[in-house]
């Protein structure tokens, strides 16, 4: 099962995310399921837009290498704008799709690592996580998306 987090700041942000989806519709190889959408304030930089997201996941024979390049070519259709400035900081964008998780591959190469190097981190992919996998194991961590959940809020 393949973990995706799509989230967007800028425009109509349901339409973007919607339209995300859509398109990895096309990709997925059953029917995708949804989590709620969750809106949070941006996360590692400073904005006055909120960001909207929602998790997704759906089965996949595709490699990991192969998903993520598709990934990131439907993100590039929806907005040829980077996520990042040129000093490699994040900033506003109109769509970004990440792939959090693929069962539990675990990966650590220069284009790609997962589970995804930050999901610990990120309320905005643990609880989409909660509704969509609530008893998956992050392969390294070994603990749930609601344990992380847990513990991100319990740090703060």
């Amino acid at each position: 099962m393949a973990y995706i987090n799509i989230g967007s700041n800028q425009g109509d942000r349901r339409a973007h995310i919607e339209h995300a989806v859509a398109l990895i519709a096309f990709i997925a190889e059953s029917p995708i399921r949804r989590s709620d959408y969750i809106e949070t304030p941006a996360w590692g930089y400073d904005s006055s837009s909120t960001f909207l997201n929602i998790g997704i996941a759906f089965a996949t024979s595709l490699t990991p290498e192969t998903l993520l390049k598709k990934l990131l070519d439907l993100q590039h259709s929806i907005s040829p704008l980077s996520h990042r400035d040129d000093c490699g900081n994040y900033i506003d964008r109109e769509i970004d799709i990440d792939l959090i998780a693929l069962d539990d591959t675990v990966i650590d190469t220069p284009s790609l690592t997962l589970p995804h190097p930050r999901m610990h981190l990120r309320d905005f992919v643990l609880i989409p996580m909660t509704q969509l996998a609530p008893g998956w194991r992050h392969p390294i961590l070994h603990l749930t998306p609601e344990i992380m959940l847990r513990n991100l809020t319990a740090g703060n």
